[in-house]
């Protein structure tokens, strides 16, 4: 069977999609895609001058512009809730791609004195879907698609010590935010199809991509560097984010991986999933958390 790959992604011309940490690696591939099939795209990150820079990059290759920039720091829930005002004025929200994340960091603390890892990767992208989630709702056929890892496979949710007070290890805390990247996303789509919301909820793994998420773990760097041949390039390891975000025949709750060995590169299929990923419990438990920590309502 023939692997899916930029051709599948079909025309996306009235959408509009918001990425986060669409300034470089992985997300930056992803929105570039997206424009080029028709979307708008909003560029969502931290930094002006590299967002606007992005932007530009993505412009340059079309015939009419359709990235802007849009201002996002997840690490702090002041800016996480004034994107609403940014994007508000936009004909439709139709996806938001929930792709930003940091990884193995020393132990630091957001604006709001959250673990950083968790703070990001999974409590600030939990706000941004609260906020946005009213423009999403008008959307005819919107998604959430949240960008997780196949170390989810190794995490487990410290629920008595979030912010790693006790014990901090960096890896470990990048695992835990990824497997509540996936809770989050499970949960998700079980209160939507709930309440009847037309929102789907999906999910996705890049495998192993040659990006500079790993700068911060030196021995993971030193691996991927001589074996980039190997595995995926950013506009590979986009793939399966694509895949989450525009596949027709997708439902809510489904999780896209690599199609090749191991999950760890090439084209994107649906793959498995921990089983604390699916864990009611344990999702409704994260989700009451992530509501008392941000202070952001979301289909409760």
């Amino acid at each position: 069977m023939r692997r899916f790959s930029e051709t599948d992604l079909p025309d996306l011309t009235g959408k509009t999609a918001l990425v986060t940490g669409a300034n470089t690696g992985l997300g930056f591939e992803t929105a570039r895609l997206l424009a080029e099939n028709g979307a708008r795209v909003l560029v969502a990150c931290r930094s002006k001058e590299k967002g606007i820079a992005a932007a530009e990059r993505i412009n340059q290759r079309l015939a009419q512009s359709r990235a802007a920039f849009v201002p996002l720091d997840l690490a702090n829930l002041s800016s996480v809730r004034d994107v609403f005002g940014h994007v508000e004025h936009e004909a439709s929200l139709d996806m938001l791609i929930n792709n930003a994340g940091v990884m193995a960091t020393p132990r630091m603390l957001t604006a709001d004195g959250f673990e950083l890892q968790f703070g990001v990767n999974h409590l600030g992208h939990f706000a941004l879907t609260a906020t946005l989630w009213p423009l999403l709702a008008q959307s005819s056929s919107p998604r959430v698609v949240t960008v997780s890892s196949l170390t989810h496979w190794l995490g487990r949710i410290d629920f008595d010590d979030l912010g790693g007070e006790q014990r901090y290890r960096p890896m470990g805390r990048y695992e835990m935010s990824k497997l509540a990247n996936l809770m989050f996303t499970f949960e998700l789509a079980s209160r939507a199809e709930k309440v009847g919301s037309p929102v789907m909820a999906t999910a996705c793994h890049p495998g192993a991509s040659s990006t500079d998420l790993a700068r911060n773990h030196p021995i993971l760097n030193a691996l991927f560097v001589p074996m980039a041949y190997v595995l995926n390039t950013a506009r590979q390891g986009a793939l399966p984010t694509l895949r989450a975000a525009t596949d027709a025949r997708a439902n809510s709750g489904d999780y896209f991986g690599p199609e090749g060995l191991l999950q760890l590169a090439r084209g994107a299929k649906p793959v498995g999933v921990s089983q604390s990923a699916r864990d009611p419990v344990l999702r409704r438990r994260l989700w009451e958390v992530s509501e008392m920590l941000t202070g952001c309502k979301l289909l409760s």
